[in-house]
């Protein structure tokens, strides 16, 4: 089973809402994990609550990790951070582009949990069909 890093500066919003969307739609298809290239003490909580509002708990299995505390993985997904993240070893590597919504309105976190989950459930699929 292919192992999946999703990377972002603080691991505290679109990496985590992509780990959780992995949990649930990519179960045993892969194992995830996120991580940030900087420390958070905890998850947004705006993207804890609007996560919550689809029955998915961030909090209950996930919390804000450094890059260099995780296992090898096969697969970087990065969110689009506009940073240069640290090189991880990996088979492959793609960008999601998303921008962060932190700070910004609740349709803008829904809107950003929505393309995470359209960008998983592609990424669920040529997994599947071995493209990756």
């Amino acid at each position: 089973m292919k192992r999946i890093a999703f990377i972002c500066v603080h691991n505290s919003c679109r990496s985590q809402m992509a780990e959780a969307f992995g949990r649930v739609l990519g179960l045993n298809v892969f194992e995830c994990v996120s991580a940030g290239t900087e420390n958070r003490e905890y998850i947004n909580q705006d993207a804890v609550r609007i996560m919550k509002e689809i029955g998915i708990d961030m909090e209950l299995h996930q919390k804000p990790k450094l890059i260099q505390y995780i296992p090898d993985v096969d697969i970087v997904v990065t969110m689009g951070c506009n940073v240069q993240c640290p090189t991880l070893a990996c088979s492959y590597r793609e960008d999601w582009g998303l921008e962060d919504p932190t700070g910004k309105s609740d349709e803008d976190f829904r809107i950003t949990r929505g393309l995470i989950k359209s960008k998983m459930e592609d990424l669920i699929h040529r997994i599947k069909s071995n493209l990756i």
